[in-house]
């Protein structure tokens, strides 16, 4: 007997059925969407999957392979023990192609297309071999005294569906597979196609769950059902993008516009993913969608949450299904799949490996939330994705409340603004905000933010946690030796995971309530929470970052005061230079002066936010500023990259811009030593006796209350940029964590006893620290 899979125990020929099954689950599912592809021709395309899939893991009729799945199973079998010389030193990958019989399958001699079938079955598995003459040799030694005596067991046993090499296995093969398929090449969309959905077929196989989840569901109309429901009509930007479902959308909406719900309707029963800058708001969006569209008990996986810490977030809101929710989202199965960027659009670094997500979005909607919340380099990843996305044959959504120009121009120079783009700008009448320029610092107004903070939500936005911190001290410096009993809060990025959280639901709780206060934040807020306050006092920064976070004050409200409820501080602002480019933010200044002419204030409408910021970011206005010369080399960078250079969590890395550590700070890391981490280390020694044992049901336990552990200790620590840890941190010396740091600061919370709220500074850090971590 041929085997693939050792636990559970699974022949060769069970393995590719169950691929073949898979196969078929996404044909029935999003077959037209593939088929409707301009350069796949529908029956070769499925006929060629069908064969690679065939052949695909052939290769582990290897002896040495056999016998090492053998003695990885838990049941043990009554077979012979093969007796081989040979070593299992070569991965099946290499060797499956040896068996296929291109005279019947392609009489044509097509030497392209045999290369792409010879890749698409030795790449299923990306590893870092070189191909030379040693290794040639090796695998023909392999084929001459070990795979040409599987023939039989192939034909008869595995039954292998199509004709097969029986007289002579030759290495020649691998002349076709030395150089990699590259965008080039005459069918590489056909590569891209069959080796990503190779890879989601064997993926989904292996771990026993579904391709494609929930096909048959409808978002775009439920979604309808519901606004209809609720308020009897569609906004303007929600028939638009009913009228325009089948053609890719720009557009451009101010808050408050039900711009989630039109990108649903928008996805309409196409398979999607959505995308936005922060986990927060991701988890915001999952659940917002979730009462939008409904979930039943026959339909609860079709939404997937996909993110670094999705599982934590899911279990501690109760979801029955949490991990059945993220396997599925990890292997791209959801019919809407909740995203970060880093997980989805890593394919532009053409890492090994990504024509899994690539392909997937041939056939998939993306939407692309809040770009502008982008530094530039990350802005460069996602206009060269869409490009990608747009010769592939995939759908997308651009929306934002300010669109910078120099994006547009990069999109119409890459040929993606054609007829079946469609465009809309689509701004509330209502005036929500009356803007005044304060030329002096925050500082220096803290009185009159006091005063405010007695009779109004007040919210200050600083650059830095550092700035945050100080306004924090010196406002307790002012109100407690005169007795004044002010709602003070503080909340940036320097609080471990849990902290940070309840801080974020704290603010959330605060803002939908009738209390008044005073919160002090950081840019933290802009994009990632949904708040209301009433009055806002922000150091001045790039003018989309501004207008970001006037979203945070009379979020919908329309506001018929004369005097300000946004007070912009030009004087001492922190960041200017290491956060947010200097150009740009005098450039963004000079654009408001000029609006506000000298008035106190001046009412400021929604469609002068979008065209300030059109003004701002044209290719003349940032002509020679920093912004542009990093935009335009992480382009061609991206342009000029070797494929294949890079591995999949490389990629991940880049885009997470991860130039830090992950820390425990020393007072919460003494706190836990003797619990969480002791519990940790002692799960990790059960686990090497299990392993001792070859019990794998204990194994398997084990390895489970582990991951559980270690996302309790992950809970407990806050991400650190390198150069601000210096030398004060620490390894901890305990097998898993060893990639966690003990951080040699002071961290500063306390818990109000009535309340149980908590307060405090979190790391105390000086110095700048950029928000977005």
């Amino acid at each position: 007997m041929l085997y693939a899979k050792s636990n559970p125990v699974e022949t060769l020929r069970e393995h590719t059925d169950e691929l073949l099954k898979q196969m078929n689950v996404l044909r029935e599912s999003y077959g037209k969407n593939i088929n409707s592809l301009d350069f796949l021709e529908e029956e070769i395309f499925w006929q060629l999957l069908d064969l690679v899939i065939e052949f695909h893991d052939i290769g582990k009729a290897f002896s040495p392979f056999q016998e090492l799945i053998k003695s990885r199973m838990d049941t043990k079998i009554n077979e012979p023990k093969i007796v081989t010389h040979l070593e299992n030193n070569v991965g099946h990958n290499y060797l499956s192609p040896a068996f296929i019989d291109y005279s019947y399958i392609d009489r044509k001699k097509n030497k392209e297309l045999r290369a792409v079938l010879n890749q698409v079955i030795v790449y299923h598995h990306e590893r870092d071999i070189f191909i030379d003459k040693d290794f040639k040799n090796l695998i023909q030694k392999i084929l001459d005294e070990d795979l040409i005596n599987k023939v039989y067991e192939l034909q008869h046993e595995f039954k292998v569906r199509y004709p097969i090499k029986t007289e002579r296995l030759s290495k020649v093969y691998l002349q076709s597979v030395e150089k990699r398929i590259d965008k080039n090449h005459k069918y590489y969309n056909l590569y891209i196609m069959l080796k990503g959905i190779l890879h989601r077929l064997d993926h989904s196989a292996s771990a026993h769950e579904v391709v494609e989840c929930n096909n048959v569901i409808n978002i775009g109309e439920q979604t309808e059902n519901y606004l209809m429901k609720e308020f009897g009509s569609l906004r303007e930007a929600q028939s638009f993008a009913k009228s325009n479902r089948n053609k890719n959308i720009i557009l451009i909406a101010s808050t408050g516009m039900g711009k989630t719900e039109t990108a649903l309707i928008w996805i309409d029963k196409d398979k999607a993913f959505f995308t936005l800058p922060l986990r927060v708001s991701i988890n915001a969006l999952f659940d917002r969608a979730k009462n939008i569209v409904g979930v039943g008990e026959s339909n609860d996986t079709f939404l997937g949450l996909l993110h670094s810490t999705a599982i934590d977030y899911l279990e501690e809101s109760n979801q029955e299904n949490s991990s059945e929710i993220v396997d599925l989202a990890k292997l791209l199965s959801c019919k809407l799949t909740f995203s970060t960027i880093d997980q989805i659009f890593k394919f532009p670094f053409l890492y090994r490996g990504y024509e899994k997500v690539y392909s997937t979005l041939a056939y998939s909607k993306v939407v692309i939330d809040e770009i502008q919340a982008y530094s530039p380099e990350i802005a460069a990843v996602l206009v060269k994705g869409i490009e990608m996305i747009h010769k592939i044959g995939g759908r997308f959504m651009i929306m934002t409340a300010t669109m910078p120009t120099i994006y547009i121009d990069e999109l119409k120079k890459r040929g993606v603004m054609n007829s079946n783009l469609a465009e809309l700008t689509c701004n509330t009448e209502k005036i929500r905000h009356c803007v005044s320029i304060v030329e002096n610092s925050i500082d220096e107004n803290l009185g009159k933010i006091i005063q405010s903070g007695m009779n109004k939500k007040v919210l200050v936005i600083v650059n830095t946690v550092k700035s945050a911190v100080e306004k924090y001290e010196l406002i307790e410096e002012i109100v407690k030796p005169k007795g004044i009993d002010v709602n003070l809060n503080l909340l940036h990025s320097m609080y471990i995971q849990e902290d940070r959280a309840k801080l974020e639901k704290y603010i959330k709780e605060f803002a939908n309530s009738d209390r008044n206060g005073i919160w002090i934040t950081t840019q933290l807020v802009e994009a990632s929470l949904d708040i209301d306050f009433d009055e806002l006092h922000t150091e001045n920064s790039t003018l989309d970052s501004l207008f970001q976070r006037f979203g945070r004050c009379y979020r919908s409200r329309e506001y018929e005061e004369n005097s300000p409820n946004i007070f912009i501080y030009t004087e001492k602002a922190t960041g200017i230079g290491s956060i947010y480019d200097k150009d740009i933010v005098e450039k963004g200044l000079e654009l408001l002066k000029t609006f506000i002419n000298g008035k106190e204030c001046v009412k400021m409408k929604e469609k002068y936010k979008v065209e300030m910021v059109k003004i701002l970011y044209s290719k003349e206005s940032l002509e020679g500023t920093a912004f542009e010369k990093r935009f335009t080399s992480a382009l061609n960078i991206l342009d000029t990259i070797t494929p294949y250079s890079l591995g999949s969590k490389d990629a991940q890395n880049i885009l997470r811009n991860i130039e830090g550590y992950t820390v425990i700070p020393e007072d919460i890391y003494n706190k836990i030593e003797e619990t969480l981490i002791k519990d940790y280390e002692e799960l990790g020694q059960e686990l090497i006796n299990a392993y001792s044992n070859d019990d794998r049901q204990l194994i398997n336990k084990i390895k489970s209350k582990r991951k559980k552990a270690r996302r309790e200790i992950i809970k407990k620590t806050v991400n650190l940029p390198i150069y601000k840890a210096k030398q004060n941190v620490i390894d901890i010396q305990v097998k898993g964590l060893e990639d966690l740091k003990i951080l040699l600061y002071k961290y500063d919370i306390y818990e109000n006893k009535h309340t149980k709220q908590i307060f405090g500074k979190g790391v105390l850090i000086s110095n700048e620290i950029d928000q977005f971590i």
